[in-house]
């Protein structure tokens, strides 16, 4: 059993990011995790034996599972109880209409509950990870952490459940607790590719001669984890921090994931004004017949904005460079982990 304010938990532990967090924080011994679902296990088991096969079962062991939901309020307080160090990284990453009322409470209400909980045990550390999609527009400039969110009709219901998260950590900051919000991009690592921005590979594979206007930025699954690490062990508080890795056009980012995959990467270019009633139709299809998956009219929104962000906040302070686009979509086709 460890002693008091001495216990590091990891909230949404299965997750691309939780995953290899627990990679970093397992070397160091004992850490709590929690999942939805133990069937979620498994992938991080995978994800230790992909980057560390010789002490993959020794680091794997150190983790304490505990099945749990963000919104089950007594089971937070529960499993935060004597926490030194506590990371959320669950989320529910959904671009559907339909799961708006999903996300804001499980993003939202998840986070409200996750703060509520850490408030009780003093002395106790929170890194919230949130996402670029709670920053506000820089229209011709680069996006950094001073631009603030702005309630729009074009927002997500996915930015603006992560918008409230970050307001009830900041809920939680003055009422006296000790945290950190990263804000990462488009992550990518190794993992299943059937979930999230790991999808992505999964549209390459199958061939894809379109492409949109836009352009994101790309991180490193591996660079967020560290990062959290740091802040965490520095004297920040009370601060966000965008982590995002290259910037890139999204033509250029799938030509390059299509190349080292052998195959042909997109040549047409799509333009938004048949794109966007596609999505209508296509989500309305999927609504339809009960399925959450391809386009949808949030995800083309996206598909066809540009933003270009400032991590030099962040990266100032690290003396190990982020990875570059090609070492992060190398080591996400080598990492595939299947379903």
């Amino acid at each position: 059993m460890q002693g008091h304010n001495n216990k590091t938990v990891v909230i949404g532990g299965s997750g691309l990011v939780g995953s290899h967090l627990l990679y970093l924080l397992a070397q160091r011994g004992p850490v709590t995790a929690t999942a939805r679902s133990s069937k979620n296990h498994s992938t991080v088991e995978k994800v230790f034996q992909y980057y560390g096969a010789e002490n993959a079962s020794k680091w794997y062991g150190n983790i304490t599972w505990v099945d749990l939901d963000v919104l089950d309020v007594d089971g937070l307080k529960e499993v935060v109880s004597n926490a030194k160090e506590v990371y959320h990284c669950a989320a529910l990453v959904s671009f559907h209409r339909i799961d708006f009322y999903r996300c804001i409470e499980f993003n939202r209400q998840g986070t409200a509950n996750v703060v509520n909980a850490c408030l009780q045990e003093p002395g106790l550390k929170l890194c919230y990870v949130s996402s670029t999609a709670a920053l506000g527009k820089n229209p011709g400039g680069t996006i950094n952490e001073a631009c603030l969110w702005k309630a729009t009709d074009k927002n997500s219901g996915y930015s603006v459940s992560k918008f409230g998260a970050e307001k009830e950590v900041w809920r939680g900051i003055e009422e006296g607790l000790n945290a950190v919000i990263i804000n990462p991009c488009t992550v990518i690592g190794a993992g299943k590719w059937d979930e999230g921005s790991m999808e992505m590979f999964k549209v390459a594979k199958k061939r894809m001669p379109f492409y949109p206007s836009g352009a994101n930025a790309i991180v490193d699954a591996r660079d967020v984890a560290s990062s959290m690490l740091f802040l965490m062990q520095s004297s920040f508080c009370s601060e966000k921090f965008l982590c995002t890795g290259n910037n890139q056009d999204f033509k250029t980012l799938f030509s390059l994931i299509c190349q080292k995959m052998g195959k042909r990467g997109p040549k047409i270019y799509a333009p938004y004004w048949i794109a966007l009633p596609l999505s209508y139709l296509l989500e309305t299809w999927s609504l339809l017949w009960g399925k959450r998956k391809g386009m949808t009219i949030e995800s083309t929104r996206a598909a066809y904005s540009t933003r270009v962000y400032d991590s030099s906040k962040l990266k100032t302070l690290l003396v190990q460079p982020f990875f570059t686009l090609e070492e992060s979509i190398d080591n996400a086709l080598k990492g595939k982990i299947q379903s």
